[in-house]
């Protein structure tokens, strides 16, 4: 059983517990194996600190609205592991709380600085779940490089300013660590299939907030091109430069290479000989979307159960891809939750004991025993 998080309701390692109770309810003489995983975005820390051990450095970051949260950066072997979304995730703001034209990256960049000031010569960051559209100014901005106007002055935060960007106020102080982006997607900065576009809505906003993002985020990325030494000229187009609101063309610009989350994650936890013995593979994750099959924890572990010719089921807590969709990426069924519960409201209400029930429901179905 190998699921990412399900969306602010139960992290990827409640949903494994959840799934193996289930389905030793409905199959008790099976084998199950939860690895809870991640593919960047929420929960990364946390997974990678289960399987890799290490020391966990505890902090106090600025959330999207600069308000104090806590925060853990994961020391290995002279690697750290940032989790982005602990300081700009989406989860940390209401409904109505949600505008990228104001959200800050900057507690992502105290995070960076945390790691280097502990030593770290390579820093792995997880990119996803993000509520910010700034391109990672607010982290440059912590990092002693805050984004200028035309006056010499810096500029407030949010995605929205940068449209008056005219330089930045220094390089970000990184101490040359290597930085590798774990991306959970490969979309670039601007463009229809950039940031803003696809998703900027999901972070509150309208096509006039759209269009408005796109145009800062073009400005800023000149600026990054023309400022930063090594940056490449192309940052604008390379994939995952439009992760978490723009944060992977902020780390590209430094120098920084680009993992998929989801295979950097299944090589760390070993995922691949859990897979060699099995008979089975779960994985799940609150919304099985289009955005699933981009790279994210489902499509990653669908394509390592069709290598081996085992069964792949997703389940999540709602499905929204079809049957033919799924089984081209190699998954033989996907359940969904809200079904299962009777509706959406329901599901919410007790995830946990949901997710269980279902699981118990699929494994009479699905058991070999």
């Amino acid at each position: 059983m190998v699921p990412d998080s399900f969306g602010g309701t139960l992290s990827a390692a409640q949903a494994a517990e959840a799934v193996a109770l289930g389905w030793a309810d409905g199959a008790p003489h099976d084998r199950v194996d939860p690895r809870p995983l991640s593919d960047g975005g929420p929960g990364f820390v946390e997974v990678l600190h289960a399987t890799v051990g290490g020391d966990l450095l505890t902090l106090t970051v600025s959330d999207p609205l600069g308000r104090p949260v806590p925060a853990t950066v994961l020391l290995a072997g002279g690697t750290a592991y940032v989790e982005s979304a602990q300081a700009c995730g989406l989860h940390h703001l209401a409904a109505d709380e949600r505008d990228p034209r104001v959200a800050s990256s900057y507690g992502v960049g105290l995070l960076l600085a945390a790691a280097v000031e502990a030593g770290a010569r390579r820093v792995v960051v997880g990119l996803g779940g993000s509520a910010t559209n700034d391109g990672g100014a607010g982290m440059y901005a912590a990092l002693g490089a805050p984004p200028l106007g035309a006056d010499g002055l810096a500029l407030p935060y949010g995605g929205a300013a940068l449209a008056a960007c005219a330089g930045l106020g220094g390089v970000p102080a990184l101490r040359g660590a290597e930085v590798v982006l774990a991306s959970d997607v490969d979309n670039p900065l601007l463009g229809l299939h950039g940031a803003s576009a696809v998703y900027g809505p999901q972070k509150g906003a309208d096509r006039a907030d759209v269009l408005l993002l796109d145009a800062a985020l073009q400005t800023w990325a000149e600026v990054l091109v023309a400022d930063l030494p090594g940056c490449p000229p192309d940052l604008a187009t390379l994939p995952g430069g439009g992760a978490a609101g723009g944060l992977g063309a902020a780390l590209l610009a430094v120098g920084g290479h680009r993992e998929p989350g989801i295979e950097l994650v299944r090589t760390l936890v070993g995922l691949d000989d859990a897979m060699d013995r099995a008979d089975l593979v779960i994985t799940g994750e609150g919304s099985f979307d289009s955005q699933s099959l981009r790279g994210k924890v489902v499509s990653g572990v669908a394509g390592a159960a069709l290598e081996r010719g085992v069964p792949c089921l997703v389940l999540a807590g709602q499905v929204h891809v079809g049957k033919r969709e799924a089984a081209a990426a190699g998954i033989e069924a996907a359940y969904s939750l809200a079904e299962h519960a009777g509706s959406v409201d329901e599901a919410l209400r007790r995830p946990a004991e949901a997710l269980r029930s279902l699981a118990a429901r699929v494994a009479k179905e699905w058991s070999r025993g």
